[in-house]
């Protein structure tokens, strides 16, 4: 079949032009957060003199707004902005954690694992293959949509079926897969960063965690894989039909030396797995809580996730480095980790903001006054408009801003604290939002990652355009989103927890 592009636009077509050109407008993440510091600043004068107030139903203690641009609290805010930052907990969080992402994926860690498990695969089970690599690949940060599509389009090549076919399903995979992993990740510590100062607007004994959305999301893996398989075969590889190409762009086989750097990365990740389930699983074991034996509530284990997370990815990624030689020195392993902690230099701006404004919807009280507002207008409405509201909020500004750390830093400290107090615990709200975030994550224009998919496609075919990609990631978008707003509701009828220490409703 010719390459083909296409030269009528759909309704949808047109309709993602104009959320395009929309998103377009609005100024940087960094820009929206100082702006937010401000609305806030003169929210808080106006209501501080209007008296505005709520009644906690938590405690029964009335709650006033106060204003912060009095001489005591311009003093404050000046004081504490440097303390606000520093204490932030995603800036330790996330900086910790790409320790060791950046060194298994500049070492080549990531990249051979994938191309590795791609090549071996039998014939009939390659595609699901490749959807399953793309969604644990989140895990490994930007490595998944980076690296995965290229070698998704050399696999559907040599299947017969059309490359951009395998772009956009290993795009949609990584993607709208993002939030499901049976493996714990940068993501995972990233939102319950957010997540646990938002609590602690509310209650400072409820407890977070981040494997608290673990259940579901491993239960989400599975059925993700046959939904985008489904998705794959019935609509994605029909629509680009099939592909003749007379080069050689489909060889892009591991080396033996890659391979076997690979075998023994992967040997030390089994150890480090070994020791660390060794010093945690026995009743008595190192990481459990000295006093209670938990390994849930506030043991090593748990408190220690973070780091634990790093080590899973920093030992493979080293061990990997020395033996394919793609880490020759120690000036070399330096250099690797300045060039993936640089990347985080956007997120650090970003966080510095967020600091400030989470700290004045603090202090003027806005932030629980809001949520108890909020929480009286939802007051008798069933679990499922809550679900059906937070899933269409969090996909919608998804549309408008790519950054899922500045959409939780901006939802985070209204959602949870509103939830808490219809009953819900925090790790079903970020649930939730954690859901709507990937659903429309394959279609947003904000994704930096959409213009370097494109450039892959322009490869096979050259005058394709954006349009065409978004309407060919369309159908990924609405299957993940029925699936999973069908798994959420479903959920939220068993009371079962979505992890451990995330239960769906408040003791």
């Amino acid at each position: 079949m010719k390459e083909q592009s296409v030269k009528k636009r759909s309704f949808i077509d047109k309709f993602l032009d104009v959320i395009e050109k929309s998103g377009n407008k609005l100024p940087d993440p960094v820009v929206i957060f100082m702006s937010l510091c401000l609305i806030i600043l003169i929210a808080s004068f106006v209501t501080g003199q209007m008296g505005v107030s709520a009644k906690n139903p938590a405690d029964g203690k009335v709650i006033k707004a106060v204003n912060l641009l009095t001489p005591e609290g311009i003093a404050k805010i000046i004081s504490e902005a440097v303390n606000n930052f520093a204490t932030f907990p995603p800036l330790g969080l996330v900086l910790v954690v790409m320790i060791g992402v950046g060194i298994a994926e500049k070492t080549g860690y990531f990249e051979t694992l994938m191309k590795y498990t791609i090549e071996r695969t039998p014939r009939k089970i390659i595609v699901p293959v490749i959807i399953i690599v793309g969604i644990l690949g989140n895990a490994a940060g930007d490595a998944a949509p980076i690296v995965l599509p290229p070698i998704a389009a050399m696999v559907f090549i040599k299947l017969g079926y059309h490359p951009v076919a395998g772009l956009v399903m290993a795009y949609a995979s990584a993607l709208g897969g993002f939030s499901a992993s049976i493996m714990l990740g940068m993501s995972d510590a990233l939102v319950v960063s957010f997540t646990e100062p938002a609590t602690k607007l509310v209650d400072d004994s409820v407890s977070v965690n981040a494997a608290m959305n673990y259940y579901f999301l491993c239960v989400s893996t599975i059925l993700l894989l046959i939904v985008t398989w489904i998705v794959t075969m019935k609509i994605t590889v029909p629509r680009f039909g099939l592909y003749q190409s007379n080069d050689n762009d489909a060889s892009n086989e591991v080396t033996p030396t890659e391979r076997k750097a690979m075998i023994i990365a992967n040997i030390a990740l089994v150890i480090t797995i070994v020791i660390i389930a060794a010093i945690s699983i026995p009743e008595d074991g190192l990481l459990r809580n000295a006093k209670t034996g938990s390994l849930i509530e506030d043991s090593p284990f748990m408190n220690g996730i973070v780091p634990i997370i790093t080590l899973l990815f920093f030992i493979p990624g080293i061990v990997y480095g020395f033996v394919a030689k793609t880490m020759r020195s120690t000036k070399k392993f330096a250099e690797m980790l300045g060039e993936s902690m640089s990347t985080m230099g956007p997120l650090i701006v970003i966080v510095f903001f967020a600091a400030q404004m989470l700290a004045y919807f603090n202090w003027s009280k806005l932030g629980t006054i809001i949520a108890i507002k909020g929480a009286e207008a939802l007051e008798g409405q069933n679990g499922v408009v809550l679900i059906l509201g937070v899933l269409f909020l969090s996909g919608f500004i998804n549309m408008l801003i790519g950054s899922a750390s500045a959409k939780w830093a901006i939802l985070a400290p209204i959602l949870v604290p509103m939830l808490m107090l219809l009953g819900f615990h925090p790790a079903f709200t970020q649930l939730i939002y954690r859901v709507g975030d990937s659903v429309t994550n394959p279609i947003t224009p904000m994704m930096p990652y959409l213009p370097l998919l494109l450039s892959y496609a322009q490869k096979y075919v050259k005058d394709i355009g954006l349009g065409t990609l978004i309407a060919a990631l369309m159908p990924f978008s609405i299957a993940f989103g029925i699936f999973w707003t069908i798994l959420l509701i479903a959920w939220y009828f068993t009371g079962l927890p979505v992890g451990p220490g995330g239960p769906i409703y408040l003791k």
